[in-house]
């Protein structure tokens, strides 16, 4: 019983033996082709990526675009290459095509919304409505750019906080952008006894000498209203996004400095009463 149990074990042996033998002769040639296909594959999928970053490079477009543009082609290269390779050895990549096709029409369904993220991303990139550094708000949600991926961009504000954007919700949409700065409007009230010129005048030069006020000499000071109070006049100037508050308490305090110093009246609401006797 035992010679024959090894007897069985040597024919199976030599079953696969020869079994082996007949595929790589038959398919060795195809194997070593399709291995060699899918190393050139690899290669040019290389050359191709460099290539398009190099065309990213040259046109100043994007580094995000840029990385990812070319780990796109890459991998469409790789795919295209693999489905030569299975050709090769004989193998039907249809079925397979077919299902992959399938499974990407139900992953983008149930993905819309992240797709569409990255489209807008990608509308960002390329038309740059703004940039890393510039001060955009929209939807009433403001802040400075901090950064622009393809799914959303990250604004921080003076408090450092980090304020996430989905980027489907800003293209389309209307967007302010002040780049590196933030507007300021003040306004208060003069008596109507005061000189006008000589207020507008002195504010207007405060402003041109504080350097915590942007181009303080583009600052816009004048008369903004007539009310029962007195005189209004507005202000407005732009300080640093990143220093907003800081600077305008500042700013703010040099003026009302200035006011004190002249003997400027701002006059406060008066309510008189009138009390009649019986």
């Amino acid at each position: 019983m035992n010679e024959q149990g090894l007897d069985q074990e040597i024919a199976q042996l030599q079953n696969a033996y020869t079994a082996i033998t007949e595929f790589l002769v038959q398919y060795s040639f195809s194997i070593l082709g399709a291995i060699i296909i899918f190393l050139i594959g690899l290669w040019l999928a290389a050359k191709a990526a460099n290539l398009v970053t190099r065309i990213f490079e040259k046109h100043e477009i994007d580094i995000t675009l840029s990385n990812f543009t070319s780990n796109f082609v890459r991998i469409l290269v790789i795919v295209m290459v693999g489905i030569i390779a299975l050709g090769k050895l004989g193998i039907s990549v249809t079925p397979m095509v077919a299902a992959i096709g399938a499974a990407s029409l139900g992953a983008g369904l149930a993905l819309q919304g992240m797709l569409a993220n990255y489209a807008a991303g990608i509308t960002i990139i390329v038309t740059r409505p703004f940039i890393v550094g510039n001060t955009i708000e929209i939807k009433g949600v403001g802040g400075l750019v901090k950064n622009i991926h393809l799914g959303m961009t990250v604004l921080t504000n003076e408090e450092g906080e980090e304020i996430n954007i989905p980027n489907k919700h800003i293209v389309g949409e209307i967007l302010h952008n002040s780049f590196a700065n933030k507007l300021v409007e003040t306004k208060f009230n003069i008596s109507y006894q005061s000189n006008t010129d000589e207020v507008v005048g002195m504010l207007a030069k405060v402003l041109a000498d504080s350097p915590r006020v942007f181009e303080g000499d583009k600052a816009q000071v004048g008369i903004n209203d007539f009310n029962s109070i007195g005189i209004e006049i507005g202000i407005r100037y732009w300080v640093s996004t990143d220093t907003y508050f800081q600077d305008k308490y500042q700013t703010n305090a040099e003026l009302f400095k200035a006011l004190k110093q002249a003997n400027i009246e701002i006059p406060c609401p008066v309510k008189q009463i009138h009390i009649q006797e019986h």
